[in-house]
């Protein structure tokens, strides 16, 4: 029983606990200077173990979500526009409709804040312990093209298939051939009840047979995307616009 520090630090190693082996030497120290009994000390390591999984674990899924950018629900200005209350807002926030696998419709011109609160939800919802993956519309047709030949393509799909939220932007931002939208109606039949979507769209649900060239794929996608949706119309003008930053300095 004559272990040393660093023999107790490879042993944690070897049980993957490579953060407790790292930190080992200060909670001993903290356990000898506070005169923690045997449990409180096995409760120190459980519990810092527990802490930096957790860390890690929110860290890969942040990455894995693949983000464009990182805005906060609290960073969401709902003055900018109409489309939703202070208390509607929250009730987004609290992911009941993500529990219930209800999706989200953000309709709107270029530039109204759809992406931002997509991405808000987004990140609200990691922090909550479920699995989110962000794609744009171009990208996803590109993925689903090319899962059969690139491997690159094989893991980002597997991944957005298991995801719990799948938020998909600039829907319908382009024409679709009959090819597109036959592998696109393949993916939302197999997330149908198995995760939410967020769509982001400047079109409505009645154009995108026009988009997609195909009535009967069409009407089978909105089937699935409508069973359970809550459809938000924002409004307002352009918030890039609004903020624009100018090359030019203001005259005086």
């Amino acid at each position: 029983m004559n272990k040393t520090v660093n023999d107790l630090q490879e042993h944690f190693r070897q049980l993957r606990l490579s953060e407790t082996a790292e930190e080992l030497p200060k909670l001993l120290r903290e356990a000898e200077k506070s005169s923690w009994t045997y449990l409180e000390f096995l409760e120190s390591i459980t519990r810092y173990e527990l802490r930096k999984r957790e860390v890690k674990s929110l860290e890969r899924r942040m990455k894995w979500a693949h983000f464009p950018y990182v805005k906060s629900l609290s960073e969401f200005n709902l003055e900018e526009q109409t489309a939703l209350t202070g208390r509607q807002l929250t009730q987004l926030a609290e992911l009941n409709w993500l529990e219930q696998q209800y999706n989200l419709i953000l309709l709107g011109p270029p530039g109204v804040g759809k992406t931002f609160l997509a991405i808000g939800l987004g990140i609200e919802s990691i922090h909550r312990g479920f699995n989110v993956y962000f794609v744009t519309m171009g990208e996803l047709i590109h993925l689903l093209k090319t899962e059969e030949f690139l491997n690159k393509s094989k893991v980002q799909l597997k991944r957005l298939r298991g995801a719990d939220l799948v938020i998909i932007d600039d829907l319908m931002y382009m024409a679709m051939d009959q090819r597109e939208a036959n592998l696109f109606f393949h993916l939302i039949n197999h997330l149908y009840e198995r995760s939410s979507i967020i769509l982001t769209s400047n079109k409505s649900p009645e154009q995108w047979g026009e988009l997609m060239g195909d009535q009967g794929i069409t009407t089978a996608i909105l089937d699935r995307l409508l069973h359970r949706v809550e459809v938000i119309h924002m409004d307002g003008g352009s918030y890039r616009m609004k903020h624009r930053k100018s090359v030019f300095s203001a005259e005086v």
